[in-house]
């Protein structure tokens, strides 16, 4: 990935490439963001509107769990209605991955050493191989083999790793090599140091995600540490954040930490200020009321919400639109670095949407440049 600023660069570890329905993972392909539906799957209707949330918020993929017989007969219908490959979850039953895989399901999240006898594993294989589904291999700490509990003495790194291996093995002893991986696990640490320890070992894609990680704000802020490190030095080729939240939350998140270390752009991005005595306008508000207001928009864009002059002109040199406030009610305006003109604080949120909305409307018809390019590496 080439980098505007050299500081800004971060070299993509090499991975082989497989795909997940349309979306390809790993190679050179872009980081995918992922989320699972928590509704019942058999309930068709509201699974695939939980999706079409997550669709809006921008996901790539997303799995649903198969436990039973009715959730893999309803998976057709949910396939056919949405526009995102769609990934089965599946643990120990061979069958329902079997009939996740003549439904229509994208790619099967198993484990082959727990499907059971080497026969269910090649029937598991051999269906994924004949309706062209991809493998996800998930290993997770909470749900480690005995022998590698007993060899280890409890979870960790190195468990997750050889378990991961161990999987992975008997994908490619029976030459299917359509798979990626995951070593999750609720502690940072251990999942970190898996994922590492994993990478250095193959050249598999990986997906990466700190499982477990907790409500909306504190699962987002473990997941931010744990994928944001990761991320950093190359590692992960799709992610999910795991969060006891809607499913589009996750997929919110997901996005605003690949755009936070440009490896993705999506929508507009927004720089504000925590605000202070200091502030023209109530930074606070405006910028809530603006995230609610531009959410509808996918052209990446920077804009920049500044309370004061301290930070406000200098942010804005950095932004395709800069709000800086002002004194007397009176706000200044900066297009692509440059003052462009003043605003009255009264009608200051539809002045700054019509201002987006046409700005996005030049660069999609090729009016002006997507400076954005020019922040951080235009990874799309």
């Amino acid at each position: 990935m080439s980098s505007y600023r050299p500081y800004q660069h971060i070299e993509r570890r090499k991975s082989r490439q497989i795909h997940v329905g349309k979306v390809a993972v790993g190679g050179d392909a872009p980081v995918s963001v992922q989320t699972m539906t928590n509704t019942l799957t058999s309930d068709a209707q509201a699974t695939i509107e939980q999706i079409r949330r997550s669709e809006l918020a921008g996901v790539d993929i997303v799995r649903v769990s198969c436990p039973d017989q009715d959730s893999t007969a309803a998976l057709a219908e949910i396939v056919r209605e949405v526009n995102v490959p769609i990934v089965a979850d599946i643990h120990f039953h061979y069958k329902r991955a079997i009939e996740a895989a003549k439904a229509g399901a994208a790619c099967l999240r198993i484990n082959p050493g727990n499907i059971g006898s080497p026969e269910r594993v090649r029937e598991v294989v051999n269906a994924a191989r004949d309706y062209n589904c991809s493998i996800r291999i998930g290993v997770n700490a909470g749900s480690l083999e005995k022998h590698l509990l007993e060899k280890y003495g409890e979870p960790n790194p190195e468990a997750l790793v050889e378990s991961a291996l161990e999987h992975a093995k008997i994908l490619q002893d029976h030459d299917f090599h359509e798979f990626k991986i995951s070593v999750k696990a609720s502690d940072v640490f251990m999942a970190v140091t898996a994922y590492q320890q994993l990478a250095d070992a193959c050249d598999h894609p990986l997906h990466i995600g700190i499982t477990e990680a907790g409500s909306k704000r504190a699962g987002t802020v473990k997941s931010s540490i744990g994928l944001g490190n990761l991320l950093w030095a190359g590692i992960g080729d799709t992610m999910r954040v795991s969060l006891s939240a809607a499913p589009e939350e996750e997929v919110l998140v997901g996005w605003d930490i690949l755009k936070s270390l440009g490896l993705r752009h999506r929508g507009v991005k927004i720089i504000s200020c925590p605000s202070c005595a200091r502030q023209g306008f109530n930074v606070v508000e405006t910028v809530q009321t603006l995230e609610d207001r531009l959410a509808h928009i996918k052209t990446p864009l920077t804009l920049s919400i500044i309370g004061c002059v301290v930070n406000g002109p200098g942010e804005a040199l950095m932004t395709d639109i800069g709000v800086t406030g002002g004194g007397s009610g009176r706000h200044m305006v900066y297009s692509a670095g440059k003052q462009d003109h003043t605003m009255d604080a009264n009608g200051m949120i539809e002045h700054i949407v019509e201002l987006v909305e046409q700005r996005v409307s030049d660069i999609e018809a090729g009016k002006v440049a997507d400076t954005t390019a020019k922040q951080m590496d235009p990874v799309a």
